[in-house]
């Protein structure tokens, strides 16, 4: 028999619909949702138990993902009129460096290029590099058509925003030459077998075995990271946030300042270039 809190969510997924939020925000909501509800199992819904729940995600995820379940968590007792089941997000110091074991470098992304078209998983092969070379979000590859293709530019719709994404003329020729040997004809360029639109697992699940095949640290290589990608080498060139902010898709410029963060290992070099520093036998 279909439980209370299932029929909750079916319930805030039509809400959610309603207020017209993104469907990758909709299926985060649901994933967050879901998982919660199997781990409740049959207990009863009170604060106790989210603050259990709590305790549960500080012990296997980090503090943004934390903070990320929690707000869905929120926002559906929220809808259910339950704010005596809220709980607050963790306090996360501001930080200030990149972390290295995070951050996916050129040269590594060169290595998962190389090994994609030595694999022939030449779909991974473009997808990279139409993400990697335009900063769009995964969520967006079905914006990237046939039609978007020729014309060179891309309309994207995300969070209630609409933004004009130009293409690179070198990505449009390449990809102009992949849907003519996929015979490709129209609509999205990126497409499974059965022509639905590929998806973030899909995409997940060939990423993890592309890191093997190349030799880079899984860690670094999701989505997202391609995305930072571009954002941190846009940024190098143009020094320019306000544009690229823009160019992101955010509407908060201290979102793209998390991406252009630099690592300690950058920061050391520039402190040591700044010459106000001097050994013991160059004093006079």
């Amino acid at each position: 028999m279909e439980s209370e809190i299932i029929r909750n969510i079916y319930a805030f997924r039509q809400h959610l619909i309603c207020s017209e939020k993104a469907q990758a925000t909709i299926e985060k909501y649901l994933r967050d949702l879901k998982t919660f509800s199997i781990w409740k199992g049959e207990r009863e819904l009170n604060k106790e138990l989210t603050l259990q729940y709590k305790s549960y995600l500080m012990k296997s995820y980090q503090p943004a993902s934390v903070n990320s379940i929690l707000s869905s968590l929120n926002s559906f007792f929220t809808f259910l009129e339950r704010h005596d089941c809220k709980v607050k997000t963790l306090r996360i110091q501001k930080r200030i460096f990149a972390s290295e074991d995070r951050e996916l470098t050129k040269k590594e992304y060169e290595k998962l290029l190389d090994a994609a078209w030595k694999n022939k998983k030449k779909r991974l092969y473009y997808l990279l590099q139409t993400i990697s070379s335009t900063g769009i979000r995964v969520s967006e590859l079905r914006a990237i058509t046939i039609e978007a293709v020729r014309s060179g530019k891309a309309t994207i719709y995300c969070k209630g925003k609409m933004r004009l994404v130009i293409l690179p003329q070198m990505l449009c020729r390449m990809l102009q030459r992949y849907c003519k040997e996929e015979k490709i004809e129209h609509g999205a360029v990126f497409i499974t077998k059965s022509g639905k639109n590929v998806d973030r697992s899909n995409i997940w699940h060939e990423l993890k075995r592309l890191s093997q095949m190349a030799g880079v640290a899984q860690e670094k290589v999701f989505p997202h990271n391609f995305r930072h990608l571009f954002a941190r080498t846009y940024y190098a060139q143009q020094r320019d946030v306000v544009r690229l902010a823009d160019i992101l898709g955010h509407a908060n410029i201290n979102t793209t300042r998390i991406y252009t963060m630099e690592s300690g290992k950058v920061h050391q070099r520039q402190l040591q270039r700044m010459g106000l520093l001097r050994l013991e036998r160059d004093v006079g």
